[in-house]
């Protein structure tokens, strides 16, 4: 969008434009994401002060409603998380295969391009010195034949000849510097994207179920740190989604018209013909390279005559020529092998197999990858957002619940009573009904103790009875309380 309409206007000055716009677009985005956050804790901060003051001034009509709504909203909060989670992880994931593959599509054509490159500058000093020095040589030797020096000065002409056409091969050294440049940047700022977003993931999925267990603990400090984390949280969602947008943006921009971009990216540095061979590679079009490559193929064969002829015909005059010759034999033959080589890695379906393999990588699974990854920092925001509006609620719950077990000391099921059971000692202790004595006493002579135990804890049990269970027991009454005869003793 605004880099493509850049480029448009201003075309001689492409990498400063672009540089601009691209600061321009991530400060916009930045903006808006700023935006954002602070609507999202205005709101909060709104609805956090009107259900402080509605807990106040209702506190005994939603005495009974609040741990319901509570338990919902951090079930359907913590369900949120996990989907969000899921879908970060995703995302993630989608986002590092396709950087990754554009990394792996840029080394391959560094690496063709890089190739052209030496075997461009290797046969060129084939051409320029080993043969020039064989040349001279023999030169010397058939000092004395014109014809044979005749055909070494065509020799050397068609040397030149590919020297030429060489010259017209574009040089990549540039291109190679700058790719292997972006290969690095790219990968480590991929590396620690993809770990930061994993960090993230961890943290979200701790922070809800720390929530879960304050509230199952009923523990104040737990929550009161799970909200402030919780705030924490909510700022690197922001964060990241506005990292997400900006990104996906710019990729989007890119993957719009990647063609035209390219195009004026190369502007300057490249002929046009030789970057639209590259990107758009069709079989009606032909290569640049043709007619250059032509012309060396065929001074190499016109050379090998030659040398042939030489071979043949000098040799038996000037014996002391044959090393010379041979050696130049084998150099054309290395020039040819560097001939075809070159011819292979000119072609354009290698490099636009690698870039259209780049594109697939960055405008597919990457840009595919940070939708997903600014879906989670949505559901993560509002995940976050519920748990902080929740807040107030899940500590009055908490209070309310302490002061209920407060108002109930004798409850069996109140871990408060149980400690205070455990250290008050019981109201009366039964004495035995039998004392066993080896020479005097009997059954007939034991008499009942006197009873020290009141109806008033009985009746205080069957009303508590009465309370849970509906029905009076009497497992913890006396037997005596009960009025059943005294147990027979057995001495």
């Amino acid at each position: 969008m605004i880099p493509a309409l850049c480029l448009e206007q201003l075309r001689a000055p492409i990498r400063q434009c672009l540089v601009r716009t691209c600061i321009q677009s991530l400060l916009f985005l930045g903006l808006v994401a700023a935006i954002g956050l602070g609507l999202n804790l205005v709101f909060l901060a709104a609805y956090l002060v009107c259900v402080c003051c509605s807990l106040q001034s209702s506190a005994v009509q939603t005495k009974h409603r609040h741990p319901c709504c509570i338990t919902w909203t951090a079930v359907a909060a913590g369900l949120v998380c996990c989907a969000a989670v899921g879908v970060g992880f995703y995302g993630n994931s989608e986002a590092n295969d396709g950087v990754y593959q554009l990394i792996y599509s840029l080394d391959n054509a560094n690496h063709t391009f890089s190739g052209i490159d030496v075997l461009v500058s290797g046969t060129t000093q084939k051409m320029k010195v080993d043969l020039e020095q064989h040349l001279a040589r023999l030169s010397e030797i058939f000092a004395t034949r014109g014809d044979y020096l005749q055909t070494l000065k065509f020799m050397q002409q068609m040397a030149g000849n590919i020297i030429v056409q060489l010259a017209g091969v574009p040089v990549w050294t540039e291109v190679t510097e700058e790719l292997t440049e972006l290969v690095n940047q790219t990968g480590y700022v991929e590396y620690y994207r993809w770990l930061s977003y994993l960090l993230l993931f961890v943290l979200d999925l701790v922070l809800c179920l720390l929530a879960c267990l304050g509230l199952a603990k009923s523990s104040r400090c737990l929550l009161a740190s799970v909200l402030c984390c919780g705030v924490v949280a909510l700022l690197l969602s922001w964060t990241s989604l506005a990292a997400d947008t900006a990104a996906a943006v710019g990729t989007g921009d890119f993957c719009a018209a990647p063609d035209a971009f390219i195009l004026n990216i190369t502007e300057g540095q490249l002929r046009t013909e030789v970057t639209r061979y590259y990107l758009y590679c069709s079989q009606s079009a032909s290569s640049p390279f043709q007619q250059a490559l032509t012309i060396f193929q065929r001074s190499l064969t016109t050379m090998h005559i030659q040398v042939t002829g030489l071979l043949q015909f000098a040799v038996p005059l000037f014996p002391t020529a044959e090393k010379d010759l041979l050696r130049i034999q084998l150099l054309l033959n290395s020039s040819e092998s560097s001939l075809h080589q070159l011819m292979a890695m000119l072609d354009c379906r290698g490099l636009h197999k690698d870039y259209l393999d780049a594109l697939t990588g960055i405008c597919y699974d990457g840009l595919e990858g940070l939708l997903y990854l600014g879906l989670f920092s949505l559901l993560a925001a509002l995940t976050f957002s519920t748990m902080i509006c929740m807040g107030p609620g899940a500590w009055k719950h908490c209070a309310t619940r302490d002061r209920d077990y407060d108002d109930i000391d004798d409850d069996p099921f109140n871990p408060q009573a149980r400690r205070i059971a455990a250290h008050n000692p019981p109201r009366g202790q039964l004495r035995s009904f039998c004392s066993y004595s080896s020479g005097l006493g009997s059954q007939t002579s034991l008499q009942p103790p006197a009873q020290t135990i009141s109806n008033a804890p009985v009746s205080e049990y069957m009303n508590q009875a009465l309370l849970f269970g509906g029905n009076p027991r009497y497992e913890n009454v006396p037997l005596i309380g009960r009025g059943s005869p005294p147990p027979t003793a057995v001495c």
